[in-house]
C-alpha cells in the first residue's frame, strides 16, 4: 500500500469527516462573523444562522470522527511497535494533523457564541 492509500484510509478519512463536520458546526456562528469581518456581505449569509440548531449534533459527529481517527491512529501505532517497527510514517501524520485541525475548529466552533457574547457585552 502505497503512502496516498494510507492516507486516504482508515484515520485519513476520520480525519477529513471531523475537520468537514466541524465546519458544519461552525457554520452557524463562526464563518457568517469571518466573512462579515473579511467585508463579504449579502443577505445568504443571514441563511446560515438557520444552521444554528444543529451544531450540537455537528459538534458531536465531529468529535465522534476525530476520537475513532485518533483511536485508529492508537492501535496502529502499537501494532507497529509489536512488529518491531515504532516509526510514524507520513500518512499517519498527515491524519494526526488532520485531527487536530478538526478538534480545534470543533473547539472554535463550540465556545465562540459564548466569547463573542462576552467581548461584545464590554
Amino acid at each position: 500500500m502505497t503512502t496516498a492509500q494510507k492516507a486516504v484510509s482508515g484515520p485519513g478519512l476520520l480525519s477529513l469527516g471531523g475537520i468537514v463536520a466541524a465546519l458544519g458546526a461552525a457554520s452557524c456562528c463562526v464563518i457568517p462573523f469571518l466573512l462579515f469581518t473579511a467585508g463579504v456581505s449579502g443577505a445568504w449569509i443571514g441563511n446560515l444562522t438557520a444552521l444554528g440548531p444543529y451544531q450540537p449534533i455537528f459538534a458531536a459527529v465531529s468529535l465522534g470522527f476525530i476520537g475513532l481517527g485518533a483511536w485508529q491512529l492508537r492501535r496502529r501505532a502499537k501494532a507497529a511497535c509489536a512488529e518491531g517497527y515504532c516509526g510514524t510514517p507520513r500518512a499517519d501524520r498527515i491524519a494526526r494533523i488532520g485531527l487536530w485541525i478538526g478538534g480545534i475548529l470543533v473547539v472554535v466552533a463550540v465556545v465562540f457564541p459564548y466569547v463573542i457574547r462576552y467581548l461584545m457585552r464590554s
